[in-house]
């Protein structure tokens, strides 16, 4: 399969315009939409993102655009960079103007809050089987400011093709950016959502003024859950010990770069949510995912309490003292389930 000379990337956030550097060093055109008419001339001029990764030059072969159907128009290789509550938006616009055999490379993390769908199934009930099937999806420990710097990281990518994530790892693939292939995407993308959930909770307990001892058993009981429900929706076990699970976990847990954990310690410091969201312009997804992993928890009937508790302080007002308590001490009899002593 020849790899693309050109592509779109779909999200100019600090992700997307560092992963458009990042092709455009590897030699492809790449055209990237920019939702925000004022911020696109800005980079054209400028040529910086100095709303959502200030610093970084933009490379001479990217070319920011905020005309949607003019970046997709006839790309061999369209990727999807949008916060995940607004990919239908987005997807069902641009659709239309989709080349016959455009590769979809998918980089959101969510679920999707209306549908309780993964990404994946927004994608194949936009696209039809056809071009889902052409359809990767990247995930995994990564921080859009490291990758722009040409820090080394280490990604997954997933799909229902195997070829198509191999050709995936090899358009993206640097020295310093390394693609690894798994087949389940139910548990990477779901892994991908739920981590920014716990996150939060990781983030409440900082703000708290509570250390690391609470802060690993939060980290460690929130893997428990994502493993719970990923197992329920037929998730393989074992892509929780992996990039994409334990490893996005102990990034987005552990690092001040993280906007999910910011949030969480800005509500444990007792900042109001709305006054937080109206005072930064970039979005962290486990605020809309805490809703979606509440109802999918209730439709299958499992026992979250983490995520419910973070559910609960962003959403119902459940107030935030004792939050460390509740959800440590939510059931003290085993550690990783029943175990028959002999």
């Amino acid at each position: 399969m020849k790899l693309p000379q050109a592509a779109a990337v779909v999200g100019a956030g600090a992700w997307g315009t560092a992963l458009a550097n990042l092709l455009a060093k590897k030699g492809l055109q790449v055209s990237l939409w920019v939702y925000e008419l004022e911020l696109s001339d800005i980079m054209v001029r400028m040529r910086e993102n100095v709303l959502y990764l200030p610093g970084v030059h933009l490379h001479e072969r990217v070319e920011p655009c905020a005309d949607l159907r003019a970046v997709v128009s006839d790309k061999p290789m369209v990727v999807l960079v949008t916060p995940s509550q607004v990919l239908r938006s987005v997807v069902a616009r641009a659709a239309q103007w989709f080349a016959e055999g455009t590769i979809i490379v998918c980089c959101s993390k969510g679920i999707e809050n209306e549908t309780l769908m993964l990404l994946p199934e927004v994608l194949d009930d936009l696209l039809g089987r056809r071009l889902a099937q052409d359809t990767a999806f990247i995930s995994g420990p990564s921080f859009a400011r490291e990758v722009a710097e040409g820090q080394p990281t280490s990604v997954v990518v997933t799909g229902r093709d195997m070829r198509i994530v191999e050709h995936v790892q090899e358009g993206f693939e640097t020295e310093n950016f390394t693609l690894y292939g798994n087949p389940d995407f139910i548990g990477v993308e779901l892994c991908g959502a739920v981590k920014n959930v716990i996150a939060i909770a990781v983030g409440i307990c900082q703000g708290l003024g509570y250390g690391y001892n609470a802060r690993a058993a939060i980290i460690t009981r929130g893997l428990g859950e994502m493993m719970k429900l990923g197992t329920a929706m037929g998730a393989n076990p074992l892509t929780f010990s992996g990039l994409a699970g334990f490893g996005d976990l102990v990034l987005t847990c552990t690092s001040g770069l993280s906007r999910n954990r910011t949030l969480g310690e800005r509500l444990g410091r007792g900042e109001k949510l709305r006054d937080i969201f109206s005072s930064v312009h970039t979005v962290a997804e486990g605020a809309d995912t805490a809703k979606s992993v509440k109802n999918l928890a209730l439709k299958y009937s499992l026992d979250m309490p983490i995520c419910n508790q973070v559910y609960g302080v962003l959403h119902e007002g459940t107030p935030i003292e004792g939050f460390v308590s509740d959800v440590i001490a939510h059931d003290k009899r085993h550690d990783v389930g029943r175990v028959q002593l002999t």
